[in-house]
This record gives C-alpha cells, structure tokens and sequence, in this order.
C-alpha cells in the first residue's frame, strides 16, 4: 500500500471518539447480523472528520473474517481505485469483494445472493432514480442494497450532495428506510484539516452565501488570496515540489475558448482532470499537476495544499458584501437534470453549487490558497486578506 493511501485510511492511534463510535457500531452490526432484519447503519460526518479511518477499521474487522459474507460498494471512479489498492495489501481481504453499486446489485439480484454485512462509502453518491445509461433500471440504489444484506454501513455527508440524479436529504434517507431497524452514528469532529473551527466556519459562511469577513488568523492553516490565477498555481506547483500533493481545482461555468475546455484565467489556461481507467489514483500522478481538478476526482481524498479557484458561477453582492450563487453560469448542467419524483427548487440547486465549492475548498489539510473569476468577487476576497 502506497504511504499516501496509508496516511488517509490509517492512523497508529484512533482518537477516543473514533473508538467511540467503531465500539457503538460493532455492537449494533453484531446485533444486526444475528437478527437479520434488514437495518441500516448511518455514518454521518462532514469533510474531514474521519469517516474513512472509521469505515477502514470496520471493514477490515469483517471483511477478512470468513464467518461473514460482505462486500465494500463505492459510487466514486477514483476512491474505487483506491480501495481496490488497499484490498493487496491486508491479508485476507478481497479484490473482488470490493465493487462499484450497480454491478453488485445487478449480479446479487441475478444470482440471488445474499451478505451479512454491505458496507457504503460515500452513500451520498448512491443513485436514487433509474439510470438505463449507467445500466442501473432500479428505483434506489439504496433500496436494493438493503434488500441484500442483514445490515448496510452507510457513510452519509449531506452536504456533499451535487446532482439531481444523486440527490439526497436526511428526510429523503429516512424515507428510504422506511420502517427498517436504523441507527444514526454522528461524527461531529474534525480531522483533515489543521484549520481551527473559526477557519472552517468562514469557509462554511462564504459557501452560504453570509457577508464576508477577513479569515482568522488563529492556527498554523496557510491561507492566501491571489489576484491573479496564474501566480496562484505557480505557488501551488512549488508547494507541490517541496510538500507533494498539492493541486489546483475549481468550480464550472468557465466558457469554451476556440474550441478549448480549460480553466482559463489571466495567464493560466489548464484542462480539467481526466477519466484514466489506470489504477493510481488522481491526485498521485505526476502529470495531474497541470490539470484542474474536480469533484470527481478528488471527493474523499485529501491534499497537502489545495488552489482553489472560485468559478464564473460565484459573483458579489456590494449590498449584502457576500458571494452570491449564479446557477445560470454552472456550466455542467448534469446537476439540473429533471427527475419525475420530485421537484427542485432554484434554492436548490444553489445548494447543490454550494456543496462543490466547500467540499473543494477543505481537500487541503495544511493551507488553501484562493482567488475567484469574477472581478469584483475577488478584489472584495482580496481587500479582505489585506486588512
């Protein structure tokens, strides 16, 4: 297993509430198993507060325990690879038992099979509504993967919701459920980042569209404000040299230049991360320092320093002095599709854009460094780092 790997999913020594909670939710699959009813365990944590060093623990518990039949399921490209890496190197554990949702479903459901133990990473990205392209006919992903197993482990972060297609609420969860044995396992402490809570809050605050306010100056978290984007990535590529795992990143609705999807920006003009079906995940290839990340390359994984620039779809309100959402200008319009169940608000989907840039923004766990497309956004960003 590869040190980066090693550091994310691992740690010498668990915290007393990550004890906490593994010691809780042991005791409530060990009751769940030998009842078989069908309940859902929630894992609930905002970015960086352990939920994968959590999950890591419990999967490698059963999943190398020939007593159980179990299985891992994750619905991101780049964290399957991952998982898939991590399976060689712990005796016992299974490549195969390791899967994307819809194969397993598919095959369960064809075979009649059935697990004691389902575990879900990143179940907010869990489908819930049909997908015939993505070859998932079902209703809910959710749904299926419960008719399965004795119980389901499910890692839920509500505010890393992005997509109509993959929408998810607390409400909408409990409805899922339905009358089915459940458990909530609340992870309310940070990680990831070395950022004090006044820093995450203003990171929060600025995604929630609140008026602005300098960032605190209260921990060892770099922070900078850039006016230009190609200063911003010089840093970050020196940041790379010196520390590794430091990359650009942004939010869509930067527009086509003679036929070019970049992220163009004064005198930086980079392509966004590509799909490479090859194991090594994103952030650890050497080339993906002159892409731009997103979403779906860097969910669930952590940087050392993270670039971060705020796309055309973010603009400034002089009257509230806020970062306003300008759904009109996200240009990846997968977000907006239409789903016969339900009706989304513009609020929204403002959320939804929201969601991206926080979840961006907290991929660095030593310093963020920042500037925004918009003129106005980013000189107001700017008088504010001076101050």
């Amino acid at each position: 297993m590869n040190e980066q790997l090693k550091k994310q999913f691992f740690v010498d020594q668990l915290s007393q509430d990550q004890e906490r909670v593994i010691g809780d939710i042991n005791d409530y699959i060990g009751t769940s198993v030998a009842h078989n009813n069908h309940a859902v365990a929630i894992i609930q944590g905002a970015a960086g507060t352990g939920k994968s060093v959590v999950l890591m623990d419990l999967v490698t518990k059963y999943m190398t325990d020939k007593r159980y039949k179990t299985a891992l399921v994750v619905n991101h490209p780049e964290l399957f690879k991952a998982y898939k890496d991590i399976a060689e190197s712990i005796p016992g554990m299974r490549e195969r038992d390791i899967t994307r949702p819809t194969p397993l479903i598919n095959h369960a459901q064809k075979n009649h099979w059935r697990y004691d133990v389902i575990f879900v990473d990143e179940a907010h990205l869990l489908l819930s509504k049909p997908e015939p392209y993505m070859h998932y006919n079902g209703n809910n992903q959710l749904t299926d993967l419960m008719d399965l197993a004795k119980i389901v482990v499910v890692v839920y972060d509500f505010a890393q919701v992005f997509q109509s297609k993959m929408y998810w609420s607390k409400d909408f969860l409990y409805k899922t459920i339905g009358n089915r044995p459940h458990k909530l396992f609340d992870m309310n402490f940070q990680y990831r980042m070395i950022a004090s809570e006044s820093q995450v809050k203003w990171m929060d605050d600025l995604t929630a569209e609140k008026p602005l306010y300098p960032f605190p100056n209260d921990s060892d978290f770099e922070f900078k404000v850039f006016d230009k984007a190609g200063e911003l990535y010089d840093n970050i590529v020196q940041k790379n040299k010196s520390v590794g795992l430091s990359r650009v990143v942004a939010t869509s609705g930067f527009p086509r230049n003679d036929g070019r999807h970049n992220v163009e920006m004064d005198t930086f003009s980079l392509p966004w991360d590509e799909w490479d079906p090859q194991r090594t995940h994103w952030a650890k290839r050497e080339y993906s320092i002159k892409q731009v990340g997103t979403i779906y390359t860097l969910q669930g994984f952590d940087l050392n320093f993270v670039g971060m620039i705020i796309g055309p779809s973010f603009g400034y309100d002089a009257k509230t002095d806020s970062m306003t959402i300008l759904p009109e200008k996200y240009s990846h319009k997968e977000i907006f599709k239409k789903r016969q169940d339900k009706q989304f608000t513009k609020a929204e989907f403002k959320a939804f854009i929201a969601n991206v840039l926080n979840v961006l923004m907290k991929r660095g766990k030593y310093g963020l460094y920042l500037t925004a497309y918009d003129d106005a956004l980013r000189q107001r960003l700017l008088e504010l780092y001076r101050d």
